[in-house]
């Protein structure tokens, strides 16, 4: 069920130009505020009347609720994939390497641990003042906290793994370490890293939206769901569309990653197979 609701919002974002009945991005002060279902009848040069109708209503500057919430599922998608793949694949590495190398663990997960004493969300604000705001320097803010995460999975992972015998056996036998951790060791560690993947992407996810939503996150003309509901803020007891429809969305694609983390949890785990 999460996949499917998942696969439904990637559709949306990849086809919102076409679904689209406006331009995101268009400013019309006569349409300003506009509610739910609300249509506007134009006339043009050649005395034909054009309606259009606002399906999630329009914000303080006339812009269409329901283009900019189906564009901006594009950039949520495109953050939180993005977050979870560089995060799996920097802290797949740090980890296998901490977790095996005795003498590297205690550095490293000095590291890890103060990294993760910062929430964050601080963590990635502070970074993101440090650059220009931008799509790039957000997904960058946000690796740094999720990588000790998955560093911390991993590495335990590892250590478990380290005392097998058939580890023992092939070190008895000769392996040189990378051959060995590639063989031996990664197969064993991608299953629960599948399933982080998933949680580190919703995390990243919400914490783009939060970083828009204070705007010091991807720049306000962007159309993002943050972006949208920071604007609608000001005006939410009078009209609260602004908010409604994108804080919608953005619940109900965390909930779909988090319910496909779950699914993957079940099906990937021996364990929990033989109780199902």
């Amino acid at each position: 069920m999460g996949g499917a609701i998942l696969a439904i919002i990637l559709l949306i974002g990849l086809t919102a130009p076409w679904l689209g009945t406006r331009d995101p991005s268009q400013i019309d002060p006569i349409s300003r505020n506009k509610r739910p279902g609300a249509v506007r009848v134009l006339t043009g040069a050649d005395g034909r009347q054009v309606s259009t109708t606002y399906w999630m209503g329009t914000d303080s500057l006339g812009r269409d609720i329901y283009s900019r919430v189906l564009y901006g599922a594009r950039v949520s998608l495109l953050v939180g994939v993005s977050v979870a793949l560089i995060s799996v694949a920097v802290g797949l590495a740090i980890g296998l390497l901490a977790g095996y190398l005795r003498w590297l663990d205690g550095f490293v997960m000095r590291i890890m641990d103060g990294l993760m004493a910062v929430p964050a969300i601080l963590l990635a604000i502070a970074l993101v003042s440090l650059s220009t705001a931008g799509l790039r320097a957000v997904i960058l803010a946000i690796v740094i906290p999720e990588v000790p995460r998955v560093v911390r999975l991993v590495r335990s992972v590892v250590l478990s793994i380290r005392e097998e015998p058939y580890v023992e056996a092939a070190i008895a036998l000769g392996a040189r370490t990378v051959p060995l951790i590639m063989r031996h060791v990664l197969p064993n560690a991608l299953a629960p890293l599948v399933v982080q993947a998933t949680y580190v992407c919703a995390s990243a996810i919400v914490i783009e939206a939060l970083l828009s939503f204070l705007g010091v996150g991807i720049p306000p003309e962007t159309p993002t769901w943050g972006n949208i509901m920071a604007e609608g803020r000001a005006l939410f007891r009078v009209f609260p569309h602004n908010i409604l429809f994108p804080g919608i969305f953005l619940a109900a694609t965390v909930l779909a990653v988090n319910i496909m983390g779950d699914g993957l949890r079940d099906s990937l785990d021996p364990r929990l197979r033989k109780r199902l």
